[in-house]
């Protein structure tokens, strides 16, 4: 068995084991299954479950939600199915958009595609009602010196209410003396520092990992606890289908396919730039217009398609640029501008038979004006169908660096005596910058406290410090997208922008389609220059 409770570093700021750790954790120690519950979040589910069937491990995909009006409130959500996931990001998704939200409300929709986990006595009592008609609830029991007491009162709740109960062990940081690194993390988050860090905000110290037979010690008394356990583990089956492509559909007209349309677009294209038509143009149109129907790609071309005669429409500059430039389908379609026969491009390097993931199309507009195009795109296929793509903002050497020497309440002139000599590399590199880098000779991190604060932030490498906005990408969906990743608002919540919490490579690795819209100064230039030139 292992824990039903685990939290990697994508509970950002909290969770301070990477999720492909606790994958291996699972299987060095030979689970079956391996679990991820983030709070408020499903940004590692997507990688973690396909790491986990790469490495021959059942996932088991769930979240910690709180409850935004009192976090004291908590529930475990776990999906049993595939329905199971997609509620989950909905629930997510929720939490994070509705001010209303509340556990206790939550309790009340339709659960039966989740296992429910409760630890809190407040929300089980308030809602003993509504409990006695889920048979998916259990509350959580936890057996740590702290959690003694409250567990007893549990197990009491649950023995009086005849309510089903699970072993839990909440796992945040790998090993026991792992915990200053979580109270590390948790200053940077509450913006206070180790010394003076509210202790409610930081987990129980004994929440690190503990292997299988060291948890069946601890339950030996109680093993109806760990036979649930391993019942909600055997009926959680979720299968993400990765490499199978969910592509938008375009509006096509009565009569039309997608390869149909594609087709004559392409060929009136054709038309249009060669008089006449050389042979060798019709042999390769046939052949690329052969491998995108194959790949399925006809919808993708229509929407790119679609996107510039909306921009031609409004006289918006634009172009498309990367290997793209290598179709004749994308010239003949106004997609790109350079003739892939005249300069002899490959088609193969944009497309091909043996490439499976969705070709990369880069379309620049004014910067001015690219706005316009992107409600276009929101306006035409839904804003329950498209979201901007998040890019994850990750602990660097100087950010690992500056925010735990804040964390030990150092100076901001202290810390810039220093870090002004840190270079942008990774944050791995911090114990032996002065031997890699010649800007770092000077740096001498051998006297307390910079010799633990190094050594801390070292282990922040690679660590999700925020989700910011993709500068392009923007996610368009066949389905409604919660039923494929949660969302939330862009840091400033007060600019209203919602993004997906994954960002591009699981968006990716779920067969999702992204496109790029990209944002260009230089083609604003270009406008206002021609605007100065009609004023004239």
């Amino acid at each position: 068995m292992f824990t039903l409770h685990a939290h990697s570093t994508f509970s950002l700021l909290t969770g301070t084991i990477p999720y492909e750790r606790i994958i291996k954790l699972a299987k060095e120690n030979g689970s079956k299954y391996a679990v991820l519950t983030d709070t408020n979040r499903m940004n590692g589910l997507i990688q973690f479950a396909k790491l986990a069937e790469e490495e021959g491990i059942k996932s088991i995909l769930g979240t910690e939600l709180t409850d935004p009006h009192d976090e004291s409130l908590s529930l475990i959500l776990l999906a049993k199915n595939d329905k199971g996931y997609s509620k989950l990001c909905k629930i997510i998704t929720t939490r994070n958009l509705k001010e209303s939200f509340t556990l206790a409300g939550l309790l009340h929709e339709d659960l039966s595609d989740l296992f429910i986990i409760c630890s809190s006595i407040e929300l089980i009592k308030s809602s003993l009602e509504r409990i006695a008609e889920l048979p998916n609830f259990y509350t959580e029991l936890i057996v740590t010196e702290n959690w003694k007491l409250k567990t007893r009162k549990l197990y009491e709740l649950s023995q009086k209410h005849k309510i089903k109960f699970v072993a839990s062990h909440p796992l945040y940081f790998e090993k026991q003396d792992d915990f200053i690194l979580h109270k590390t993390v948790s200053a940077i988050r509450l913006n206070s520092t180790i010394e003076n860090i509210d202790k409610n905000k930081l987990v129980d110290e004994e929440f690190y990992f503990k292997s299988p037979a060291e948890l069946k010690e601890t339950w030996k008394k109680l093993p109806e606890a760990l036979q649930n356990v391993e019942f909600i583990a055997d009926n959680c089956s979720v299968n993400l289908k990765f490499g199978v492509y969910k592509y938008p559909k375009f509006d096509l007209p009565e009569g039309e396919t997608s390869y149909s349309m594609l087709w004559k677009l392409a060929f009136e294209g054709l038309k249009e730039k060669y008089n006449p038509i050389p042979d060798v143009a019709i042999k390769r149109l046939n052949k690329e217009m052969e491998v995108i129907n194959k790949a399925n790609f006809n919808d993708y071309f229509l929407i790119v398609w679609d996107i510039l005669q909306e921009a031609k429409r409004r006289e918006i500059i634009h172009v498309g640029r990367g290997s793209a430039g290598g179709s004749l389908v994308s010239y003949c379609l106004g997609i790109s501008q350079a003739d892939p026969i005249k300069y002899n491009l490959y088609f193969e390097r944009f497309l091909n038979d043996a490439r499976k993931d969705p070709p990369d199309i880069d379309l620049d507009f004014s910067w001015k004006e690219r706005d316009e195009i992107i409600k276009y795109v929101f306006d035409k296929y839904g804003y329950s169908h498209v979201a901007m793509i998040s890019t994850t903002v990750t602990f660097r050497a100087r950010s690992a660096f500056r925010e735990t020497a804040k964390a030990f309440g150092i100076s901001e002139h202290e810390i810039s005596k220093y870090s002004e000599f840190i270079p942008w590399s990774s944050a791995k590199n911090l114990g032996n910058l002065a031997e890699k880098f010649p800007e770092s000779k000077s740096l001498d991190f051998s006297d307390e406290p910079w010799k633990s604060i190094v050594e801390i932030a070292s282990k922040l490498a690679g660590f999700p410090r925020h989700i910011s906005i993709h500068p392009s990408g923007i996610l368009i969906t066949p389905k409604p997208i919660t039923n494929y990743v949660a969302l939330e608002y862009a840091k400033n919540k007060g600019l209203g922008l919602i993004i997906t919490q994954p960002d591009m490579y699981p968006i990716e690795y779920m067969g999702l389609i992204k496109i790029d819209l990209l944002s260009q100064r230089a083609l604003g230039v270009l406008r206002d220059t021609i605007d100065a030139i009609a004023e004239e």
